[in-house]
């Protein structure tokens, strides 16, 4: 099977995950919360056993780099905590980031064109990061539609912001992984790489709307 039909997959069976989180919710079933935990868990398992079988060389040489992203990882992981405690937020994100990213994805390799970091990152360019930021803006806005069945002209804004955000945490992780030598942080989901590798679209936007909410 193509790594193009195994990330199809894979990514349709994490969208029906969580459509029965949200279902769940709707029940009065506290799933969101319990997935959320889950995942930060996965991340931190993925995390040391990237650490335990990295070049010791390098973590030495980059041992400030990597205990940075280590606090950024766990200022993540307490937002999530308090973030998921309001299902509806924590979906608006879901929309919004996996928008951002699906539609960077496919109209980066549709399009092409310059790269927006080549050393970092060789797959990202400028046409992927637009094309991004416009179909997680439209997931935004189809969230108030299909919610609250009326259009909310600050989703525009939550939608641009947010998947400007979760780009540029691709992009930390990116950098990380060229740190640590590797391609992915685990091999769990065929077609995307670690759960890591799912999440890090997260990496600033859950801090920040954590800062907002308080």
């Amino acid at each position: 099977m193509s790594n193009t039909k195994q990330r199809i997959i894979v990514g349709v069976a994490m969208a029906a995950i969580a459509g029965l989180a949200a279902l769940g919710e709707y029940f009065g079933i506290h799933l969101v919360r319990y997935l959320g935990i889950l995942i930060a868990l996965a991340m931190i398992a993925e995390y040391i056993t990237v650490l335990r079988h990295a070049d010791k060389d390098l973590l030495v040489k980059n041992q400030l780099v990597f205990a940075g992203y280590l606090l950024l990882l766990m200022l993540m992981w307490v937002s999530a905590f308090v973030v998921c405690a309001r299902p509806w937020i924590v979906l608006l994100l879901f929309m919004t980031i996996c928008g951002a990213d699906i539609g960077a994805w496919f109209f980066g390799r549709l399009i092409g064109g310059d790269k927006m970091w080549e050393r970092l990152s060789s797959g990202k360019t400028w046409s992927g990061q637009i094309a991004g930021i416009l179909c997680g803006t439209f997931a935004a806005v189809m969230y108030g539609l299909l919610g609250a069945d009326a259009f909310m002209p600050q989703l525009l804004w939550i939608g641009i912001s947010v998947s400007l955000l979760s780009q540029y945490g691709d992009l930390t992780a990116s950098w990380i992984k060229r740190k640590l030598g590797i391609k992915d942080f685990g091999t769990i989901l065929p077609g995307h790489g670690g759960i890591s590798d799912r999440f890090d679209g997260w990496l600033y936007v859950l801090p920040i709307i954590w800062f907002i909410m308080l």
